[in-house]
């Protein structure tokens, strides 16, 4: 269910019943774009049953389900039909259009273009747990996560999110973890794996890949002392759930190892809320091993502190070689 995954907390005092989430959602539900409309967001029913709840409650968590339509025509089609418009134009009255009415020309073209253009939709899975005072968002980039939490706001007016900070940055917590000279230094429960990128802050921002790699090596630890930062690193929780780490603390490229969702019910309805009571059971002890890993929650009004990283002894017989990521599993 969940491929990425980012953390907001949820400012103390907004804690709605399932019936009142579900009402205020009811106004909000999707639907597709119109001839004439280039983009359409709502929330649809997350197990996929036409007219069915918007919310879901299963152990205690709520996942809900954002849908984005959007229709574009390529700018190269709308320049060549209001070309067309501009030489009719010209040919008729003698004159060539300005600036001002060529950009209206596109504008007409695109809006006539737009009834014939495929739909793109996109959905984005939404997590809250009222418990911790958590939502977490699907989204795959930053832009996306706007998006849905602009949704979220539309919906519930008295809804207040942040981004969950951190004690200690994920930057200097990464760095000290592929500094380390054996894997007893690592946070209790998680494990470096086989992928990460470092970027220097000089003026030349060179970056440095490692795709399926061991990383507790001298070259390694030769960048991060050289000053090249963490900006991706692939770890696992407990070899349950695999994932990459961010300097900005989102996951990307989670995945859930073998054995955690063995025996899970055939029933369709069962297996939904099977796999959202494992996800976000699994989820919920990976990021609470993480977030302890990095200090703690940072509360509001402190400053985040920064662990020393010991400068490793390069090796200059280290062979290892740095590739270029992919866009794979991690592991």
């Amino acid at each position: 269910m969940f491929k990425n995954l980012t953390l907001y907390r949820i400012a103390p005092g907004w804690n709605p019943s399932l019936t009142e989430m579900e009402s205020a959602l009811d106004d909000h539900r999707f639907v597709p774009c119109s001839a004439s409309q280039d983009k359409a967001v709502g929330w649809i029913e997350p197990r996929g049953e036409a007219h069915g709840p918007l919310v879901e409650s299963v152990d205690q968590q709520r996942i809900l389900k954002l849908q984005i339509e959007t229709k574009a025509v390529p700018g190269a089609v709308v320049r060549k039909k209001a070309q067309e418009a501009a030489d009719q134009i010209e040919a008729t009255t003698g004159r060539k259009p300005g600036k001002k009415e060529t950009k209206a020309l596109r504008e007409d073209a695109r809006q006539a273009l737009l009834p014939m253009a495929f739909a793109r939709q996109q959905n984005v899975w939404v997590w809250i747990d009222p418990e911790r005072g958590w939502l977490v968002t699907d989204a795959s980039s930053q832009g996306k996560n706007d998006e849905v939490i602009t949704a979220l706001v539309n919906a519930f007016p008295g809804l207040a999110v942040s981004l969950l900070n951190t004690q200690m940055t994920p930057q200097s917590c990464m760095a000290r973890w592929l500094s380390a000279e054996d894997a007893e230094e690592w946070p209790e429960g998680l494990a470096v794996e086989r992928e990460c990128e470092l970027r220097s802050t000089d003026e030349e921002r060179s970056v440095v890949r490692f795709t399926r790699h061991h990383l507790l090596t001298d070259e390694v630890r030769r960048h991060v002392a050289e000053g090249k930062l963490p900006t991706r690193l692939a770890m696992s929780w407990e070899g349950r759930v695999g994932f990459v780490l961010t300097e900005s603390m989102a996951l990307r490229k989670i995945a859930f190892l073998e054995g955690v969702f063995e025996d899970r019910p055939a029933n369709e309805e069962e297996t939904f809320d099977s796999n959202v009571a494992i996800g976000t059971g699994e989820l919920r002890q990976v990021l609470d091993a993480l977030i302890e890993a990095l200090g703690g929650e940072l509360l509001p009004g402190q400053v985040p502190t920064l662990p020393a990283i010991d400068a490793a002894p390069a090796s200059p017989s280290d062979a290892a070689s740095a590739t270029p990521a992919d866009d794979g599993p991690p592991f």
